[in-house]
């Protein structure tokens, strides 16, 4: 997403201006909640906010009780191979992501991008793609801005890794493998590892309350909040931040896990936007082309939000609490250019496109809450990027 600030994948379409249109969808639930939505801090001249928020949970998207990824190669299910179930399998021009879809399978170690008939593109690890000694299982993997490599952040693993596409290999490392901690080349929890186009990466250093950017020599050259000073009040300090979306302006999008807020930053860290929302553990935010936001509640019953910064009322609301529709523990969603939504809908053990218009599900790679290691199977799948056309196909 963004690095001088582009990066490839989600935010190409906002950098490109691609029209989402949302605006105009707004499902039944979303009225009632109009008044609990409100911004709070428009200007960066303004105090600090009520703190943090009783529902917002003091764990990092990957804690402790969370289901712990399998090593590369291990088998979580017993699920026999069965072609992906992709509904419909769109083709040629109405494909939602003619590059290919990028998803970080967390609990089987592993990447995959996969096309919209569900044919897998390309995988990783494969022999010799990760250091003597470690293992793999990224949260979040993005395409870098020159298509030649990857960024993922492996939470549980303490480090953020940038893999050569070309040979499959993890050629740089940042972190104590193993070992959280705040010194030097020490991260905790780090979340939502963006490759930039200057070659630096950004990441959301969750339990040490901050966000970095880190240089190919691994140097920190930038960092928003401060080290251990987990409190909203930006843009000073920042309360458990799990998403740090760059944006095409140069500025950031911050989400909170604390008081489930989200903050915009302009390029020069100014903040243009500082609001609340009504959900337990909002995740991974992402600025739409028309200045709204979409944020995704991971929790269960999990649920998406639009909503418009400028009032701080709600634009759209999906989030069933049964049926085949219902999302357990969403982390990521991202805007695609006909005007859906690709999330990944972690405990249901799938990857989704959500049409707003409708309010339903429209495609799915994954079984639902049946993980897998077969094609066609995830476990625990917690990130996707829209790949650009021409990396892998």
């Amino acid at each position: 997403m963004t690095r001088s600030r582009i990066v490839a994948g989600a935010l190409v379409i906002a950098a490109l201006g691609v029209g989402v249109v949302v605006t105009q969808y707004l499902s039944p639930d979303s009225a009632g909640e109009r008044a609990s939505l409100h911004p709070t801090r428009s200007a960066p001249t303004a105090g600090p906010s009520n703190g943090g928020s009783a529902l917002a949970s003091d764990q990092p998207r990957r804690s402790p009780g969370d289901s712990t990824p399998a090593p590369s190669g291990a088998n979580p299910s017993s699920a026999p191979a069965s072609p992906p179930p992709v509904t419909p399998p769109p083709t040629g021009a109405g494909s939602h992501f003619p590059g290919g879809l990028l998803i970080a399978d967390h609990g089987n170690g592993r990447l995959l991008v996969v096309d919209d008939t569900g044919a897998v593109l390309w995988r990783f690890p494969v022999a010799g793609s990760v250091p003597a000694g470690e293992t793999f299982s990224a949260d979040d993997a993005f395409v870098s801005p020159d298509g030649k490599s990857i960024v993922a952040n492996e939470e549980e693993n303490q480090v953020i890794v940038r893999i050569d596409i070309a040979t499959e290999k993890i050629v740089w490392e940042y972190g104590d493998f193993g070992h959280a901690g705040s010194g030097p080349g020490q991260l905790s929890n780090p979340d939502d590892a963006y490759p930039l186009a200057n070659g630096d990466i950004t990441v959301a250093d969750i339990r040490n309350c901050r966000i970095l950017e880190i240089s190919p020599a691994k140097q920190i050259v930038r960092q928003w909040g401060e080290t251990g000073v987990c409190r909203d009040n930006a843009p000073k300090t920042y309360g458990e931040p799990n998403g740090d979306t760059p944006l095409p302006d140069g500025g950031m999008l911050i989400t909170e896990i604390d008081g489930s807020r989200l903050v915009r930053l302009s390029a020069t860290g100014q903040v243009v936007f500082d609001i609340h929302v009504p959900l337990h553990y909002p995740s991974d935010a992402q600025l739409l082309p028309d200045g709204n936001v979409l944020v995704v509640d991971y929790s269960d019953p999990g649920r998406l939000i639009v909503v418009d910064p400028a009032t701080g009322s709600l634009v759209y609301s999906y989030g069933p609490s049964i049926g085949a529709g219902k999302m357990d523990h969403p982390s990521l969603a991202l805007p695609l250019p006909d005007g859906t939504f690709v999330l990944n809908d972690d405990d249901n053990q799938r990857v989704v496109i959500l049409d707003p218009a409708t309010s339903t599900i429209i495609w799915s790679y994954g079984h639902d809450r049946k993980a897998g290691t077969a094609d066609g199977y995830l476990n625990d799948p917690d990130g996707v990027n829209v790949v650009p056309v021409g990396i892998f196909r």
